[in-house]
């Protein structure tokens, strides 16, 4: 049995922006309103207000997106080890009852290190798989390569130039791909080359370098800012929107595709659509078959919370408000002991047991 995945939407920038109206809008009205958006923390998961970091894409969808009545819930699938752990099935669950699930900024390799081999991200990819459209922008675009720049780690500590394991979300589509956001970044003027994701041209043809690949094969492809790429798998075509352009780099050569045009998803190798749950584990195909039927734990419904509960939860609202995130992540956490999940949304705060 073949799969029928949904699109994939990668930025190079400008998820935000208002000219990304009309990216979104091209995913969104292939879908039935109300549209239910996921949105992962865990680039973010690091940081202290990271609830608000990915909060801030669904303030813009909610405002922007009226029309398709969107419905957004912010996963805190933050950090292993923890009440907030990418390996919580719960998170999975509701993770994959979006119609479509979103990822954004942070740090790539640590998005990368918290979600390989967790429940959360293989039940994203079978969402995915099922029918469930992708959104990746910045540190989340490079997380899914097959290998992934550690940005922070060369352009702001210092370290040589490396590669780190990446997701490698489409590998099991026969695609070995090093996605490069911010392509054409400019941030450094003219005293500066901040091009290719802040790198630099010359330092990032030395990295291409030391690139571990099979067989001397590998496909890189640049994505501008204000620009996304789009990848519908059924069909097997990209396209190319915003304001830019995307560039495919492969040992054969270079192309460079401008905004609105079109090019066929073999450009980048040799693309392939997989059985249904190939590499994914079965437990994790089945969730998301269940979260995705509306079956029970797929958008889980809060009951009446006890008394301590509800003023844990009022206390928290005020220190979110006062932008007191380390407050609001020792209440949630107290809360969390209680039995409780509290959930981001744009209305507010929601718990579910």
């Amino acid at each position: 049995m073949c799969v029928n995945p949904g699109p994939i939407v990668l930025f190079g920038s400008g998820e935000t922006a208002p000219g990304a109206q009309k990216i979104y809008h091209r995913v969104f009205s292939q879908m039935q309103a109300p549209i239910e958006v996921s949105i992962l923390e865990t680039p973010a998961g690091f940081e202290p207000n990271s609830d608000y970091v990915a909060g801030q894409v669904g303030r813009y969808l909610e405002h922007r997106l009226q029309n398709f009545q969107p419905k957004v819930s912010v996963i805190p699938a933050r950090k292993r080890g923890t009440g907030f752990s990418p390996d919580d099935p719960g998170l999975a669950a509701s993770a994959a009852a979006g119609d479509a699930i979103f990822m954004g900024p942070g740090s790539p390799t640590y998005a990368a290190r918290q979600l390989r081999d967790a429940i959360v991200w293989d039940v994203t990819r079978a969402a995915h798989r099922q029918g469930a459209a992708l959104l990746l922008a910045s540190a989340a675009t490079l997380a899914v390569s097959r290998y992934t720049i550690p940005i922070y780690e060369i352009y702001k500590v210092g370290e040589d130039l490396h590669w780190k394991p990446g997701l490698d979300l489409l590998g099991d589509f026969g695609l070995s791909i090093v996605f490069v956001p911010h392509w054409n970044n400019r941030d450094g003027g003219e005293a500066l080359d901040t091009s290719r994701c802040y790198l630099g041209q010359p330092r990032f043809e030395s990295l291409l370098q030391v690139l571990p690949s099979h067989q001397g094969d590998y496909t890189v492809v640049g994505i501008d800012e204000h620009t996304a790429l789009m990848i519908d798998l059924v069909q097997g075509q990209c396209t190319v929107l915003g304001g830019g352009h995307v560039t495919v780099i492969t040992t054969q050569g270079t192309q460079v595709h401008r905004s609105g045009s079109h090019f066929a998803l073999n450009e980048m190798g040799a693309f392939r659509l997989p059985v249904a749950g190939e590499g994914i584990p079965a437990v994790a195909w089945e969730m998301a078959v269940e979260a995705r039927r509306g079956g029970e734990g797929a958008r889980p419904v809060a009951d009446e919370p006890e008394e301590a509960v509800a003023l844990l939860l009022v206390q928290r609202e005020a220190a979110r408000n006062q932008r007191d995130w380390a407050a609001s992540d020792r209440l949630r956490e107290e809360i969390a002991t209680h039995g409780w999940r509290v959930l981001d949304t744009p209305e507010g705060q929601t718990i579910v047991r």
